[in-house]
């Protein structure tokens, strides 16, 4: 019987390292997505020019390169739902409609391959798609090597006509296939949000270990309220969401619908602010022959691409709101020392019809670095010259608008520091009292214990010049101690960190109290 237990087992060890390991996105995604803009349209006979074919898509692959999104870095060309016949072949293997792809599958990702661009496909982990055609189910092997074969760089794996609780199996089996075929294929996975929707709570160890992206909310829909209530998600659940991301694995809240129909301008800039805040792949699904310049210029705005690309990947949070006025920070290189610099989100949910002003300490915000922030408005490009922590930021933020400032840690700039003035209140890192005013100045009685939501980092051995920092095509650059910055990403020692502050705290507390060395316990040794 113990045999018997033992060969099982044995055979169960491939299975068992369905770890993705596939050493792709590092960074979050970019490209362009077919569904949200263009949907099922199989009418190519009335509707030739919007219909799901190979023609549209050789097009989306021309205007990316022609346009510039390519040079902006965005690199995808990504087939979904409705490319397929309603059958497979005699082989069993899948196979495009032949009227609207009669080249056939291999030859519209040479084609996108061509363009110096990357080609993405659709499937579903269920007896059929979405809208009804072949699934995988019966035949993740026979398909992920179908894949490899055509050329397909990015697999979306829908979860419809499928049972959630097999999710926890057959996703990472298929993406287990993936990998065997040799063929770098990012994987992006639909499976926490079936599972949510099912009342099971989903696994992030093994989403994160099996896909680099997943879906874990609603379909974006065309509107303002699509984006506020994925807005909300995002920060109702970051304390779930936001340590799941990071190089190779994003949380993903689906297509950016930037010059589309539903979002004005300032709604626009919104969406692109806080997926740039939220490290999410940025993925457009927009008909590219005919959007305006001034939706175009948002969409390749390489300042917030740099943002969004940053290499550290750490998802930002939602650190304020009140009465319509939310603030999200993200941590962003460079980084002197243990000190970030951010990125800081001022979003504007009211519809009132006015700007609202908005009014912080910059050291309220979590700013503390002693040689202080060089701070950039990364839509208008604002200058606003280098703060210290106790200077006070003021912006106008349109009615559901954004305003996205830049911190970049001064010291990268200058090596004498900047000394901060004498003014301004003290703040401690874990419990950061807050006395931010919009409007007419009243004070918003909220405190914004946010800092220990973001992972802290360790290093050991740097001098106050080290620096790491980000290009704007989010390459690493390592001014010192090559060895320590490596540690500093893979570590992410928060749980250090904080014990360390909590020894020096105590430290204090006990000196004020009298309590000296002499008598000191052996207990205090942790």
């Amino acid at each position: 019987m113990v045999l018997k237990l033992v060969g099982i087992l044995i055979s169960l060890l491939p299975l068992l390292s369905w770890s993705l390991d596939n050493g792709l996105a590092r960074t979050p995604p970019m490209g362009w997505l077919a569904w949200e803009r263009f949907r099922c349209n199989t009418d190519c006979v009335n509707d030739p020019e919007n219909c799901i074919s190979e023609r549209l898509f050789m097009q989306m692959a021309d205007l990316l390169v022609k346009d510039g999104y390519k040079a902006a870095g965005y690199e995808y060309i990504i087939v979904d739902d409705c490319w397929l016949a309603k059958t497979r072949d005699s082989k069993g293997r899948l196979q495009a409609d032949p009227e609207r792809f009669p080249s056939g599958i291999k030859v519209l990702a040479d084609y996108v391959h061509s363009k110096g661009l990357k080609f993405g496909i659709y499937e579903d982990y269920g007896n059929y798609t979405c809208a009804g055609y072949p699934g995988i189910l019966g035949y993740l092997e026979t398909d992920a090597n179908t894949f490899a074969e055509w050329g397909v760089d990015y697999v979306k794996l829908d979860g419809c006509y499928s049972h959630p609780i097999d999710m926890d199996q057959g996703y990472p089996e298929f993406g287990y296939h993936l990998n065997l075929t040799g063929r770098p294929m990012i994987y992006s996975c639909s499976w926490p949000v079936y599972q949510i929707y099912s009342g099971i709570e989903p696994n992030y160890t093994a989403i994160k270990g099996a896909c680099n992206l997943w879906r874990n909310f609603d379909d974006i829909q065309d509107s303002w309220q699509s984006i506020q209530s994925v807005i909300d998600y995002y920060g109702d659940n970051q304390d779930i969401i936001v340590p799941q991301a990071g190089p190779g694995h994003w949380n993903d809240p689906d297509m950016l619908i930037i010059g589309n129909f539903g979002l004005s301008y300032e709604q626009s800039k919104s969406q692109m602010a806080m997926w740039a805040i939220w490290a999410s792949p940025l993925l457009m699904s927009v008909d590219l022959r005919t959007i305006r310049n001034d939706y175009k210029a948002i969409l390749k705005n390489k300042k917030i691409i740099a943002v969004n690309q940053d290499i550290l990947g750490i998802q930002g949070r939602r650190i304020y709101k009140d009465r319509g006025i939310e603030i999200w920070a993200r941590p962003i290189t460079p980084v002197i020392r243990n000190d970030f610099s951010y990125c800081i989100a001022f979003l504007n949910r009211r519809t009132d019809g006015t700007p609202s002003e908005v009014s912080v300490i910059n050291r309220e915000l979590g700013l503390t670095h002693a040689g202080g922030y060089r701070v950039d408005d990364l839509y208008t490009d604002k200058d606003y010259g280098i703060l210290s922590p106790e200077d006070k930021i003021t912006v106008d933020v349109n009615p559901s608008g954004v305003v996205m400032l830049r911190f970049t840690v001064a010291s990268a700039f200058q090596k004498a520091p900047y000394l901060p003035s004498a003014q301004g209140s003290q703040v401690n890192l874990f419990g950061i009292p807050a006395h931010i005013a919009h409007d007419n100045h009243k004070t918003l009685p909220q405190r914004l214990q946010w800092l220990a939501g973001f992972p802290h980092f360790h290093l050991t051995g740097l001098n106050e010049t080290d620096i790491v920092t980000s290009n704007e095509t989010g390459k690493l650059q390592l001014l010192q101690t090559q060895a320590e910055i490596i540690l500093f990403l893979i570590q992410q020692q928060f749980i250090r960190d904080f014990r360390n502050w909590r020894r020096l705290h105590e430290r204090k507390r006990l000196k004020n109290s009298g309590y000296n060395q002499a008598n000191r316990s052996q207990n205090w040794k942790t």
